[in-house]
């Protein structure tokens, strides 16, 4: 398994039990019509339900999914029977990482700082990597020091008038539910985010990364209290001019 990254294009190549929300894209006051919509969805959602197809099929699903991509980001099947493909997913982190900087006296030096949310990265890989293996490329990618284990990879996808989000297993195959779903990134995306857990899990923390969000809160916190002063000796400044012209005026 390999992987190579340029910065400029956010390419990469590497060679259930599920928390799911779902957000209302459009409400719509009509009734759904009866029979038809129906039979479809339970025709999709046995389709979603197979995880494992013929040799055959598979062949057809990729030349069915290179003749719809419009990037050419194109899937390949091997003489083995492991296809190979792109993937793109989106970071959305809230809280900093910790980077791998250069190295003082043999140790090596670690920073905190926030990823730009929203960046998508391209990752070329095979229907045999997990999504374990998905995270960990995507953090060396950016040489994140953090443990794996603290992010997770969701999946995006659009059903009638709803976008759901819904977190992946492990063991699952990301390039599988994309040849599956087709290339359409409304129909089905990838995003990165930290782990769901209701509270943040300061065990998994070592002691350098809560020490430099201790530095980041010292910081934020003192931003804080400039802008109030900031904004309390304006007021006062405000204050004074009008007394001073009511004075002069009496």
């Amino acid at each position: 398994m390999t992987w190579t990254s340029t910065m400029s294009s956010g390419y990469s190549s590497l060679e259930e039990d599920s928390e799911e929300f779902f957000f209302t894209a459009r409400t719509s006051f009509f009734r759904k019509p009866p029979g038809k919509v129906t039979e479809k969805k339970d025709v999709e959602k046995e389709r979603e339900l197979r995880t494992e197809f013929s040799r055959e099929e598979i062949r057809h699903k990729i030349e069915h999914y290179n003749c719809l991509t419009k990037d050419h980001l194109k899937m390949t099947l091997a003489q083995s029977g492991v296809y190979t493909g792109f993937i793109k997913v989106q970071m959305d982190l809230r809280r900093p990482v910790t980077v791998r900087g250069g190295q003082r006296g043999g140790t090596v030096l670690k920073e905190a700082f926030y990823l730009p949310r929203g960046v998508n990265n391209t990752l070329h890989i095979s229907s045999n990597n997990t999504v374990r293996e998905v995270i960990v490329a995507l953090l060396n990618k950016f040489t994140v020091a953090d443990n794996p284990a603290k992010y997770a990879l969701y999946k995006r996808y659009r059903r009638e008038e709803q976008v759901y989000v819904c977190k992946l297993a492990d063991g699952e195959q990301p390039l599988f539910l994309r040849l599956v779903s087709g290339p359409d990134a409304d129909t089905l995306s990838f995003v990165l985010r930290e782990q769901q857990t209701g509270e943040v899990m300061w065990d998994a923390f070592s002691i350098p990364e809560l020490r430099n969000f201790l530095r980041i809160l010292d910081k934020e916190e003192e931003e804080q209290r400039e802008a109030v002063i900031r904004r309390y000796n304006s007021y006062r400044h405000r204050l004074q001019e009008a007394l001073w012209g009511v004075r002069a005026s009496s």
